[in-house]
C-alpha cells in the first residue's frame, strides 16, 4: 500500500488489510511505504489512528518509510492511492515486470474512482470516508485475489 507520505492513506489501508486478511486466515504479507520520506519513521497522522481505533484497529506501532526499489521484489502486488503515487513508483521500475506490479488500489477493486482523496488537509469527517472507502476496497480486493489464485 503506497501513498505519499505514508501517514495516512496507505497505513490506514495496511491495516484494513491486515485486519481482514487474519480473520480470514491467509498468510500474505501486507506493508505500506510513501513515495516521500518526508516522514521517515514517523506515525500515522493522530486523526488516522484515531479513525482506526474506533473501527476496532490498531495502526500506532506503524512507523512511515519511503517505498525501497527492494519492494517490487518482496511483493507482487504494490497497490497506490492516487495516479500521482502511480507516476512516481513506475519512475522507479527497472522492468516491466515491475511496472506492471503497480495498481491503482481503487482501479484494481473495480470503482468508479480512481484515486482515494487525502484527507491530510481535511477533518475528522474526511479520515472517516477514507475508512469507508479503503475497507470496501480491500473487501474487494481480497475477493479478486483470492479468486485470481485459485
Amino acid at each position: 500500500m503506497v501513498c505519499l507520505g505514508n501517514i495516512c492513506r496507505s497505513p490506514m489501508a495496511e491495516g484494513i488489510f491486515k485486519d481482514k486478511i487474519k480473520q480470514l486466515k491467509l498468510n500474505w504479507k501486507v506493508d505500506s511505504a510513501g513515495t516521500s520520506s518526508w516522514h521517515q519513521g514517523d506515525k500515522p497522522d493522530k486523526r488516522a489512528i484515531a479513525e482506526m481505533k474506533r473501527k476496532g484497529i490498531d495502526i500506532s506501532s506503524q512507523r512511515s518509510r519511503p517505498f525501497l526499489p527492494s519492494d517490487f521484489s518482496e511483493f507482487q502486488k504494490i497497490f497506490v492511492m492516487d495516479e500521482n503515487n502511480k507516476r512516481d513508483l513506475l519512475e522507479y521500475a527497472q522492468t516491466d515486470r515491475q511496472a506492471k506490479k503497480i495498481e491503482l488500489l481503487l482501479t484494481y477493486a473495480g470503482h468508479d474512482m480512481l484515486s482515494v482523496p487525502d484527507p491530510y488537509y481535511g477533518t475528522e469527517k474526511d479520515f472517516e470516508a477514507t475508512y469507508t472507502l479503503l475497507n470496501d476496497a480491500c473487501d474487494k480486493v481480497i475477493d479478486r485475489l483470492i479468486k485470481e489464485n485459485a
